[in-house]
């Protein structure tokens, strides 16, 4: 680990963790996943699949589904040696349908680092809220 990433907050560290999953995600990054989720990762994909970690990797090789996917809101809260990110992104397909997804990753700091233990996909090829409780009152 380089000094620089020393140094780092865990805020920064996850901002950094959050950004590299994405790319992971967009460049089949099947090593990069291997690294930094825990053995006990499972995922929730947006059509309620369950996936433990080597399912999630053998589906990560296949490539994204999408052509592009932009972050638009992280949400970074950390709780002593656990964290959660919230985030929003923008994705369009190749045939230039965009949707929204939103997702929640759940990191635990192990051994000194941190380690995505759970995440949780929601996608919709709508934009915007909608629905009883798009309004918060």
């Amino acid at each position: 680990m380089s000094a620089e990433l020393g140094m780092q907050s865990d805020q920064q560290t996850l901002e950094r963790l959050n950004q590299e999953y994405v790319e992971a995600f967009m460049n089949a990054d099947v090593d990069w996943y291997r690294e930094h989720l825990a053995d006990e990762f499972i995922v929730i994909e947006s059509d309620g699949s369950l996936f433990n970690k080597e399912q999630f990797l053998r589906n990560t090789v296949k490539g994204p589904d999408v052509a592009d996917y932009k972050l638009h809101e992280v949400d970074i809260r950390i709780y002593g040696n656990a964290a959660l990110v919230r985030a929003t992104g923008v994705w369009t397909r190749e045939d230039g349908k965009m949707g929204m997804s939103r997702y929640t990753d759940v990191y635990v700091r192990k051994h000194g680092g941190w380690k995505t233990v759970s995440a949780q996909i929601t996608r919709t090829s709508r934009m915007g809220p909608r629905g009883r409780y798009k309004q918060a009152k």
